[in-house]
């Protein structure tokens, strides 16, 4: 064929070789994105998708399409955790006070006004039902406060205020739905103590309080769906290792995929 085409044989020994060597170094390259993609995936406790696999490898240098990066999560097998059913969580009694929806949907972060949302949801323990309750910041998506225990009451609200470390007296406003769990003398006197403005959902209005309600799926997604707990200091321990992730770790789309406490850190730098 040589002949034929009249062309040298060393040419073609050349272009075979140097076709090999491109594709072992495609293969290597495919390999090494692999691992990164595998590393990526398991040190976010396999919640990350295709989107924020991407900011990670841009974080490192690297421009890879979300495709590119699906195609080879499948071929690993990887599967965010996003892609299981949740449950839907229980209704609560209603608290009937006549406080407003101050709040009013206004869930942008970066805000004037600091904001705590809160919400409680539950989780098997055991053969029993036990209860969490967030305290997250607006400003930042930051859990500030939370709490565990076995039964759905304004205790467990008051045990996730009396877990921040943070200043209550920067507080403007707290916004809640109108579980009956909210309804305390105790809960009352401590913002009143702190000068913070009681805000409460329509009632039956579950997207009053959305981004509660969002982060506790993000809870139940990336922590307690594909996990069993046999007692309640368990539940205890892995919550306190996931909010430090989460609040630490854990990019944020809402915050240019950064993590809250790095969000919080350059909003005080912008301050100052």
């Amino acid at each position: 064929m040589c002949d034929v085409l009249q062309i040298a044989r060393s040419t073609f020994y050349y272009e075979t070789e140097v076709s090999a060597k491109k594709a072992q170094e495609k293969a290597k390259t495919e390999r090494e994105l692999k691992e990164k993609i595998s590393t990526i995936f398991h040190e976010n406790r396999r919640v990350y998708g295709t989107r924020k696999i991407k900011r990670e490898l841009k974080k490192m240098g690297l421009t890879v399409s979300r495709r590119r990066i699906g195609r080879q999560m499948a071929e690993l097998g990887l599967q965010s955790k996003y892609a299981q059913p949740s449950y839907k969580p229980i209704v609560t009694p209603v608290n009937e006070a006549s406080y407003r929806n101050v709040l009013n949907r206004q869930f942008g972060v970066g805000g004037e006004r600091s904001v705590l949302v809160s919400d409680l949801t539950y989780v098997k323990v055991g053969a029993q039902w036990n209860y969490i309750c967030f305290l997250v910041n607006l400003e930042n998506r930051e859990i500030v406060g939370y709490s565990v225990g076995e039964h759905k009451d304004a205790a467990l609200v008051q045990r996730a205020f009396n877990s921040v470390t943070q200043d209550l007296g920067a507080v403007k406003i707290f916004h809640t739905d109108r579980g009956s769990e909210f309804k305390n003398a105790g809960i009352d006197e401590l913002l009143e103590t702190h000068q913070i403005e009681r805000s409460l959902s329509q009632r039956g209005n579950p997207y009053d309080n959305a981004v509660a309600e969002a982060t506790f799926k993000i809870l139940k997604t990336e922590l307690i769906n594909d996990m069993q707990f046999d007692t309640l200091r368990q539940l205890a321990l892995e919550l306190f290792d996931y909010v430090n992730w989460y609040n630490n770790i854990r990019s944020h789309s809402a915050l240019d995929y950064m993590s809250p406490a790095a969000y919080r850190i350059l909003a005080l730098k912008k301050v100052v």
